[in-house]
């Protein structure tokens, strides 16, 4: 594998790398010193810093004055931003606008695109199902009306920036006009008639709309997402196949590029604590028991990083493999969630109390780890999707 990187994506890492060196880890509030969430908003200054950078307009396509770049791009900023825990929706937006770009109507495009690229458009994605651990494509139903446009009934949890976003997207499952959920179809959110998912573009403001407040575990404020009768035109609705699992593969990978990027930040954090902090008058970075423990971490993160690289890399190129992009997205799933956690586990150990003083910025970074680890799932879960896969796709 040449994981060589082009001239252009080398250029969006630069470009990442100089708009975040503003950001101070320590000055990132803290889950710990406040009782609600650490915020109401994003850090808008740092959003408008990156659309004045082009970087959030990577993936769209010159039309719509974006850079026309691929995905691995987009995890290399990604990466860069949770270095320094920037507290923006950039995989959200990014993600959500390039589906539109792909999947959405004309009359979507234009009327989103250039401005999601310039900052003044947001948007969010609907991705935890009813629970976090239910299909998030089951948690909604949409029906057509007699004027063709969907109306959705449901609930999603854990909505990120949802009090901020202008839109949200939000997976449905199509059923028939005339379907009737049985009380068991109704709790599980079992689709009834066709199978179709669908994308809708919810404005946060919008008849059938209500938001309940939710607090992540890096104290971000999050939404339960109830809709009720919720009617969107048909224009606004993303009804092609493939659109769902392109936007869900691609958050995940763009997830596990934060949890590397996070990871990486807090093994050179611990390198230079452990370089500098003297027991029995010397480095405690010199002890072998020390030593062993950071190596175990570097090997996690360059699993991290080989498997990210791969899943990214098979969602930009479309190339084809013995298992379908969705065998590469697991496994680079299974490595971000069990490894992000060792590694910050491991930091913790080693800076002893440091780690758990609020004036240090590592207990920061293991709420964020957490919270990663809790949006990507258990790594069993994914080890069970992969052998489900090699079931249905054997190798020969």
């Amino acid at each position: 594998m040449d994981f060589t990187f082009t001239e252009e994506q080398q250029a969006a890492a630069e470009a990442a790398r100089a708009v975040f060196a503003g950001v101070a880890p320590d000055g990132v509030p803290s889950p710990s010193l406040v009782p609600g969430a650490v915020a109401d908003d994003f850090d808008r200054a740092l959003w408008t810093r990156l659309a004045d950078a082009d970087l959030l307009s990577l993936l769209l396509d010159p039309a719509y004055g974006g850079s026309g770049l691929d995905v691995i791009a987009l995890c290399l900023v990604l990466r860069e931003s949770a270095k320094v825990l920037a507290r923006v929706p950039l995989l959200e937006s990014s993600a959500a606008a390039v589906t539109v770009q792909a999947y959405g109507s004309e009359e979507a495009r234009i009327d989103l695109l250039t401005r999601v690229g310039r900052g003044e458009v947001v948007l969010s994605v609907a991705a935890h199902g009813r629970t976090g651990h239910d299909p998030a494509e089951l948690a909604v139903t949409a029906q057509r009306d007699a004027d063709g446009a969907w109306v959705l009934d449901g609930v999603q949890t854990a909505v990120p920036w949802a009090y901020n976003a202008d839109y949200i997207v939000v997976p449905a499952t199509a059923v028939a006009g005339d379907a009737v959920l049985t009380e068991a179809q109704h709790s599980a959110m079992a689709p009834v008639g066709t199978d179709n998912v669908l994308l809708a573009l919810i404005p946060r403001v919008h008849e059938g709309v209500v938001l309940a407040e939710q607090i992540s575990t890096a104290g971000e404020r999050l939404a339960e997402l109830r809709l009720d009768s919720a009617r969107i035109a048909a224009r606004d609705v993303i009804d092609a196949d493939g659109a769902w699992e392109g936007l869900r593969e691609l958050l995940t990978t763009g997830t596990c590029a934060l949890a590397l990027g996070l990871g990486e930040g807090v093994l050179t954090m611990t390198g230079e604590y452990t370089g500098k902090r003297e027991q029995f008058g010397h480095p405690i970075a010199s002890f072998q028991a020390v030593a062993v423990q950071a190596a175990d971490r570097y090997i996690d993160l360059r699993a991290m990083e080989a498997t990210l690289w791969q899943a990214a890399w098979r969602i930009s190129s479309g190339a084809t493999g013995a298992l379908p992009s969705a065998g590469d997205v697991a496994v680079a799933k299974i490595w971000a969630s069990e490894g992000v956690r060792r590694v910050v586990q491991t930091a913790q150990h080693l800076h002893g109390g440091f780690g758990a003083d609020v004036d240090y910025p590592l207990h920061r970074y293991h709420a964020w780890a957490k919270h990663l680890e809790l949006s990507l799932g258990p790594a069993a879960a994914h080890e069970d999707s992969l052998g489900d896969l090699l079931a249905a796709h054997p190798l020969g």
